[in-house]
């Protein structure tokens, strides 16, 4: 989250957006009195959840260790479906490892960016900064269960990831502490530039190209106070059902009510909510492929076969080669029997209802 968003979030203006109801909470007076009738303030516990990113400054780090042993455990089991055993795999993404060499280590630039028959661009060779993979990994793996890692998990995971890279050797505990000294071992820690624009490509293509980033946000005029100009009329609040049933299942943040919960008939298949916890549908739809196979092809696959056993032990440990070279991650924190459910779900079609 970017200091700008931050400051935001201190403020009502953001809780009107999230559909918080008005009213004030403890210590938040002086901010809401000055928008009054909007919103309320963030509280600790809210602008804590959304406030964990981690700057090139290394400022929001987090305390912790991992070592690089830890981390090929941890990478093993959670990230090398995707990635690679060696963060080598171009299968579901792009190689995260290789393209690098110890000058590049030196010289802080990578040499083969240059190379145009380099046949890929991986994630180390690019990233400029080990505060931003920290940061990445914390927020957004593994692909199924994001946030799911400690941050002893991620400092372990980051540090086998390094030792890879051959940026850190074997024995290395990468801490808060010691990620500083890493960053000056970073290949392409010298190589970020931002005078390019992200289209029509690389370069500058004549004068009146721009670069994409270098603008500087505007801070003059600045309206001192929010004013309503309208607002939805009571009967149309619940146009769109209740608002703060619709908002994400985990953290503190809920948005205003806008109608009845949902009547017990309505609601999804617990199958269904089990799917979309643990990451599923990120990957599988019920009747269109996204990454993987539909549910209705697997349905079809394994209709009036006795292939239960075997389905569960694949979403248990993951699996590959049968619908394509795209492995499918395993689900190690689902226990039996939410296994068993969603297997059943899936082979009678995933159902809605």
């Amino acid at each position: 989250m970017s200091r700008f968003c931050k400051a935001a979030l201190a403020g009502p203006a953001l809780a009107v957006l999230l559909g918080l109801t008005a009213g004030l909470l403890p210590g938040g007076t002086a901010l809401a009195d000055g928008f009054p009738g909007v919103g309320r303030p963030a509280t600790p516990a809210e602008v804590k959840a959304w406030d964990i990113d981690v700057g090139p400054d290394f400022a929001g780090l987090p305390p912790g260790s991992g070592t690089v042993s830890r981390g090929m455990d941890i990478w093993e089991a959670k990230c090398s479906s995707c990635h690679g055993t060696f963060g080598e795999s171009n299968s579901v993404f792009n190689p995260l490892i290789g393209g690098t060499t110890a000058e590049d280590i030196k010289s802080g630039h990578v040499a083969t960016l240059k190379r145009t028959d380099f046949p890929a661009r991986t994630t180390v060779m690019k990233v400029a900064t080990v505060s931003t993979l920290y940061d990445y990994i914390r927020r957004a793996m593994p692909w199924n269960a994001p946030k799911s890692l400690s941050d002893d998990d991620v400092y372990a995971v980051l540090a086998y990831m390094l030792n890879l890279a051959e940026i850190v050797p074997d024995d290395f505990v990468l801490t808060d502490r010691t990620i500083r000294e890493v960053q000056a071992r970073m290949p392409n820690r010298n190589g970020m530039t931002t005078a390019h624009a992200l289209w029509p490509g690389p370069g500058l293509p004549d004068a009146a190209a721009k670069p994409d980033t270098a603008n500087t946000a505007c801070m003059t005029k600045c309206k001192p106070s929010v004013q309503l100009a309208s607002h939805l009329p009571d009967h149309a609040l619940g146009a769109h059902g209740n608002l703060a049933a619709q908002n994400r299942i985990f953290g503190p943040v809920r948005g205003q009510r806008t109608g009845p919960d949902e009547a017990a008939a309505d609601k999804p298949p617990p199958a269904l909510t089990l799917a979309e916890e643990s990451g599923c549908l990120s990957c599988h739809a019920v009747d269109t492929r996204i990454v993987g196979p539909s549910y209705s092809e697997i349905a079809a696959r394994y209709r009036g076969s006795d292939s239960t056993d075997a389905l569960v032990s694949k979403v248990k440990a993951g699996g590959e080669g049968v619908w394509g070279a795209v492995p499918m991650p395993p689900q190690p924190d689902l226990n039996d029997d939410q296994v068993k459910t969603l297997v059943a779900w899936i082979l009678a079609g995933a159902p809605a209802k």
